[in-house]
């Protein structure tokens, strides 16, 4: 049970291991150690901050845990935690796995031209998304104003006699559900959201142009900080790493690969927009 990925959002199906969508029990940095806990034998272990990779790295042979362990209190090695038995996998230093974490960066990285591009039309994305959603909530209230009419006219009918007080108190039930209905449409159109999410993808479009050149000028703590931004995981064998991105890196890096930035036809990066209930 303890050496279970499970409880990182992991799962395993056919012999590969792959990244789940369940809520994590446990960080990674708990469970990797936990696998040295598991695997050292009771050797001394070192602080997070002298371990900088804990917790990005899984062994390609068997999917266990690298672990990492300081040697000369100089030196640190990264190795499968063996929680499965022994393994293949040789030992890395530190140097080294760093070495190859920036060519993972490569992956996300945008030219520059790509993202002015992509910026600009994620401005005018923003401009068209607030003109709807003030259209809409216009719309909406102007409905809203409506069904007070009709209520009000109701009420008087009432008063008058014109429909009996049971008929009217059933239309009145269905006046009111229809009312919440309307405020809760306009409760959610909320602009602030919209800003806030293209915001969000302005931030990974910059933060994908400038990854390799902020991993390189860092130590390893602050590459590591970088590297949990854009990696969900990386699988170790000893010639490659085999990254798992965050969203939306994960879109980006495919998009860099085939270089496939055509324009505003490509930019599902862009968050969605809000739903709009058609006119009844």
């Amino acid at each position: 049970m303890l050496t279970n990925p499970f409880y990182i959002g992991q799962f395993k199906f056919a012999g590969n291991a792959y990244q789940g969508v369940q809520d994590t029990f446990i960080s990674p940095e708990l469970y990797a150690q936990v696998q040295d806990a598991l695997g050292g034998h009771n050797k001394p272990k070192y602080s997070k901050h002298d371990i900088a990779f804990r917790g990005l790295l899984t062994c390609a042979h068997d999917d266990c845990t690298v672990t990492a362990e300081l040697k000369k209190n100089k030196y640190v090695y990264y190795r499968c935690s063996h929680g499965r038995g022994p393994c293949d996998l040789p030992r890395f230093r530190e140097e080294e796995i760093a070495e190859r974490f920036a060519d993972v960066l490569n992956d996300v990285s945008l030219p520059e031209e790509v993202v002015r591009s992509i910026g600009a039309s994620l401005q005018q994305t923003q401009v068209e998304m607030r003109n709807r959603t003030t259209q809409e909530r216009t719309r909406l209230e102007r409905e809203l104003t409506t069904l007070r009419s009709r209520m009000d006219a109701a009420y008087r009918d009432k008063l008058d006699g014109t429909i009996s007080l049971d008929f009217w108190q059933r239309m009145q039930a269905d006046f009111q559900k229809e009312e919440l209905r309307i405020k809760a449409l306009i409760a959610g159109l909320n602009d602030g959201k919209i800003g806030e999410r293209l915001l969000d993808v302005s931030r990974c479009l910059e933060l994908a142009q400038r990854a390799r050149f902020l991993y390189v000028t860092r130590n390893p703590a602050e590459q590591a900080e970088l590297l949990r931004k854009v990696l969900l995981n990386c699988k170790i064998d000893a010639v490659s790493l085999y990254p798992t991105y965050r969203k939306p890196f994960d879109l980006i890096c495919k998009r860099v690969k085939t270089e496939q930035w055509s324009g505003r036809e490509d930019l599902n990066l862009r968050p969605p927009g809000p739903e709009f209930a058609g006119p009844m």
